[in-house]
């Protein structure tokens, strides 16, 4: 009878630890219990936690797999961005290639075309030069046609019905009486130039004498330098070598720089042919057919730098 109360009491005790969690069972009950008790304690304490990790384990398991769905998801963007990206370098670099294709051909089209604008600025230079020796060839052939010939500047067309060679007479007479009438009887054509008057022209037409021998004409012109004041019946004229008009023009373009330099200097410059200016500079005689080596050479010369500055 007590042994049946003992066991129902036990049970009982084993009834009230199942609805108690085994946390809450103090230690001096557990160390109390019956060996079989104990053991189906510990049993029921493992299966809670067994149960408790597994349900944590589940959770962890699907807080992985949501992780790694994640993970993946997140991978096969970056996967899918890397291509795209992959497909943008790879366009970025085909047409830096074609740029650089098309760059490379515009260059070398660009030096053809520079090769060949030198080629046409070498032929253009080489026909200039050409044109440049034809004109002078024509201009010194014209010259030479021309070379006995003088012209007589400033008579008045009044005196037209004397003949042209009297006028010569007496200019030579009138300013070189020294010089003898053997030139006066080598004339051998004269005539006003041009043959017909031009009403808007108030200055008289030139004579020109053609003389037999080159030494006659140079002889006139040399004493009219000298004399450098001709006249005739007092009034003043000029007498000048008959040169072409390409020959007149460039010559008449020294016409200030040899004023200036007789007017300011001791250069005793002379304008010689066909357009040459000549001066003596320091002992030297000097010569010039361009200005800007008149200029290049007047820059560090201090009696000319004046005349470079006024003029050049």
């Amino acid at each position: 009878m007590g042994h049946k109360m003992k066991r129902q009491r036990n049970t009982q005790q084993v009834k009230e630890q199942d609805k108690c969690p085994p946390t809450q069972t103090k230690e001096e009950d557990i160390g109390n219990l019956p060996d079989k008790e104990f053991r189906i304690l510990m049993v029921k304490m493992i299966q809670n936690l067994e149960s408790k990790m597994e349900l944590q384990i589940n959770n962890l398991e699907k807080r992985i797999e949501k992780m790694k769905e994640r993970f993946n998801k997140d991978l096969e963007e970056i996967k899918k961005s890397q291509y795209t990206t992959n497909n943008a370098i790879d366009e970025i670099r085909n047409t830096l290639e074609g740029t650089n294709s098309r760059i490379t051909e515009a260059e070398d089209r660009i030096s053809e075309l520079e090769d060949r604008i030198v080629e046409i600025n070498e032929t253009e230079r080489k026909k200039e030069k050409q044109i440049k020796r034809n004109e002078d060839n024509i201009r010194h052939l014209w010259d030479s046609v021309k070379r006995p010939n003088i012209r007589i500047i400033g008579i008045p067309e009044e005196d037209k019905k004397k003949d042209h060679d009297r006028i010569l007479e007496e200019i030579i007479l009138e300013n070189f009486p020294k010089m003898g009438k053997e030139i006066i009887t080598q004339v051998q054509e004269t005539q006003r130039v041009p043959n017909r008057i031009n009403p808007r022209r108030n200055t008289p037409r030139h004579i020109l004498i053609k003389l037999t021998k080159i030494k006659h004409k140079e002889q006139i012109l040399k004493a009219a330098r000298e004399k450098e004041q001709i006249t005739h019946k007092g009034i003043p004229i000029r007498i000048t070598a008959d040169l072409s008009t390409e020959t007149l023009q460039a010559r008449r373009e020294w016409q200030d720089i040899l004023k200036v330099m007789k007017e300011k200097s001791n250069l005793q410059p002379r304008l010689l042919y066909p357009a040459r200016i000549s001066f003596k500079y320091e002992g030297e005689i000097k010569s010039f057919t361009d200005k800007q080596k008149l200029r290049e050479f007047s820059i560090t010369k201090p009696a000319l730098r004046q005349i470079q500055k006024d003029l050049l």
